[in-house]
């Protein structure tokens, strides 16, 4: 089969690679669709613990089940089926109680498992029993069913964050995930969503998903702006969404009192480490706290609730390459010129 194999730093290239063959346990799918995420364009510069050369990476995956091994009774060929990331080991304390994010081993698709920038994907039994594999509902396709793994990111984050009916919630950084923060929130109960971005063109493709207020982060007045929409009170939810220590340090800023601030956007290894005024959370009573992936049931609720429309994953689908264009795929979605980009093997 055909697959992006990454041989080592900004070394990816496409090659024939053995075709799999399902053993006991075991799932092989035909791969329709595997979106970009800006963890698969780090691993591409800078590689991962987790990940060791050569490996076929890629984690926001659709597509059909074509052949099972002894043993498995969960799925059959024909299944349209999406894969996440997260694959908990299933006999840690995290796991078995079912904080599998904290698992120290930390299994994920695209990382010590091969992933889906290939014709095929082979799901290992442990993927099959623990993992985030589910039945794509009908009315979705594979290109939209791929985008349950970022939105599960998302809900993950919100539900961690405690987001309740009335509440602000304020996202810096509109990226995909920002983006869907938006829409999600929205259906939590949030009636005052404010958006924070960079650049203008990223914060212009955010206005479609219908937050009350858009502000550039660099506006002089940015802080008075907050504060003014949200009725000198600040956010009572904070979700920094972008790799930035300047919106950690923000959103401490415009945090309301109790309010929740989640650091959901991982800094880079050689990024400043952020200061805060302490006071800041000691008297205003906050909480900071951080989330990174999601469990399974994360990935069928994003699946669940874009089947019902609660979430439009068309709107982010701005781009799609074939496997042996994925270079311009990367390019694209690094550029941040969409929100995201498909690659379709």
């Amino acid at each position: 089969m055909r697959a992006a194999v990454l041989e080592d730093y900004d070394r990816l290239v496409i090659r024939e690679v053995p075709d799999p063959s399902p053993k006991e346990g075991e799932v092989l799918v035909r791969v329709r669709a595997c979106s970009v995420c800006g963890s698969d364009i780090r691993i591409f510069h800078f590689g991962n613990p987790r990940v060791k050369f050569p490996q076929i990476i890629g984690h926001e995956i659709a597509g059909d089940v074509v052949a099972v091994g002894p043993g498995v009774t969960k799925f059959q060929v024909g299944d349209r089926v999406a894969i996440g990331a997260d694959v908990p080991c299933g006999a840690c304390y995290w796991c078995q109680n079912g904080m599998g994010t904290n698992c120290a081993i930390n299994y994920a698709i695209g990382y010590q498992f091969p992933g889906g920038f290939a014709e095929y994907i082979l799901l290992n039994a442990l993927t099959v029993t623990q993992g985030a594999v589910h039945r794509i509902p009908e009315n979705l396709s594979y290109d939209e069913a791929s985008l349950a793994e970022p939105l599960a990111c998302a809900i993950n984050g919100l539900e961690m964050s405690q987001l309740g009916v009335g509440d602000t919630l304020l996202i810096i950084g509109a990226g995909p995930i920002g983006c869907m923060m938006i829409e999600m929130g929205r259906f939590m109960g949030a009636t005052n969503i404010i958006v924070i971005q960079r650049s203008l063109r990223r914060l212009e493709m955010a206005k479609k998903f219908g937050a009350d207020h858009y502000f550039l982060a660099d506006d002089p007045d940015l802080e008075a702006k907050v504060f003014e929409a949200t009725g000198g009170e600040g956010a009572d939810v904070v979700m920094v969404t972008c790799a930035s220590p300047d919106a950690q340090e923000m959103a401490l800023r415009l945090a309301r009192h109790r309010a929740r601030i989640n650091f959901f956007g991982g800094l880079p290894k050689d990024a400043r480490n952020i200061s805060i005024p302490s006071n800041l959370i000691h008297y205003r009573e906050c909480m900071v706290l951080g989330t990174h992936g999601s469990l399974p049931r994360h990935h069928r609720k994003a699946l669940q609730v874009m089947a019902k429309g609660m979430v439009h994953p068309s709107w982010y689908i701005t781009h799609r390459f074939p496997l042996e264009a994925i270079h311009e795929a990367f390019r694209v979605a690094e550029s941040h010129e969409g929100l995201k980009v498909v690659v379709n093997p």
